[in-house]
């Protein structure tokens, strides 16, 4: 099947190669000439043989938009565009709506798998119309890991449900990361365990708690002992914040999802302002001490 990608990123690129790995004609456009295969949005929809079918793997937020707007105007009825980017589910509407009224189809796709999704495959959670998303069938089977295609792979609904599904597995996967991090960091804590990669990395075979994100926490402490050469400032992709939004809209509690974002937050502070307040409090109300910071700094 023939394939226009644009974005040529880390994800775009690696998902540029499996897919021609499987043996299909992809054609890709990014702004860095050294891995284009075309230098404009424009010569890649002259290069694709209608209809066709563009796949869209940039930034979430403006960009996306931009794009999916040059491509309205270069795209012809019949046509079909794939937003695989982590777009909220709230921007879909209205890229589709305005794709629609020029005669060409949408696909919300949410994309799992990192920088390892180029030999494991890429978990897929897909919108749209059923005739739509069929016709992807042969690009979608290519990009997703061997095996049952329900072990990978879903139609999650119309257009906007792809998007949601990926959201909701984000604000998940904030929850498992910092989970994995604090357990770590309890183990780390003991003079008891002599060797706390040893031990998660025992986990990842027979436990209960086994799991890929946790056999990449094993391989990172392998790799870099302590994280000495690592900041702890995390920065937070949008999903973890819509998801707990969403729970807020829906009155679902999400806990945990939302106890590891503020946790992302509070990575970011070099003196939190918080725990300076609950320091002078309990000086005031008790007398315990503070720790005062010198002349120096």
């Amino acid at each position: 099947m023939q394939l226009g990608l644009v974005g040529l990123g880390k994800m775009g690129f690696n998902m540029r190669e499996r897919l021609r790995g499987g043996g299909h004609e992809v054609i890709g456009y990014d702004p860095r000439p050294e891995v284009t295969d075309v230098p404009t949005v424009a010569a890649l929809a002259e290069a694709l043989t209608g209809p066709r079918v563009v796949w869209v793997m940039v930034p979430s937020g403006p960009i996306t938009s931009e794009t999916i707007g040059e491509l309205a105007e270069v795209l012809d009825a019949g046509d079909l565009v794939v937003d695989g980017g982590n777009s909220r589910y709230t921007e879909d509407a209205p890229h589709a709506k305005l794709l629609a009224d020029k005669g060409i189809g949408f696909v919300d796709a949410g994309v799992s798998g990192g920088i390892w999704g180029l030999e494991e495959g890429y978990g897929l959670m897909v919108g749209g119309a059923d005739a739509d998303v069929e016709r992807l069938m042969p690009i979608f089977d290519t990009l997703r890991p061997e095996g049952p295609r329900e072990d990978g792979f879903v139609h999650a609904g119309p257009v906007g449900a792809g998007h949601y599904a990926k959201m909701v597995h984000n604000g998940i996967e904030y929850g498992l990361m910092t989970a994995y991090a604090e357990g770590y960091e309890l183990l780390a804590a003991e003079d008891l365990v002599q060797d706390p990669q040893a031990v998660i990395q025992a986990w990842t075979n027979g436990t209960v708690v086994r799991s890929w994100l946790q056999q990449l926490l094993a391989k990172a402490l392998a790799e870099d002992p302590g994280f000495a050469e690592i900041s702890g400032y995390t920065e937070d992709s949008g999903e973890g914040r819509w998801t707990v939004e969403e729970a807020i809209n829906h009155r679902v509690p999400v806990p945990v999802i939302a106890a590891s974002l503020f946790a992302r937050f509070g990575s970011r502070q070099e003196e939190s302002p918080t725990m300076k307040a609950v320091a002078a409090l309990r000086n005031q109300f008790g007398g315990h001490a503070v720790k005062r910071i010198g002349l120096s700094g």
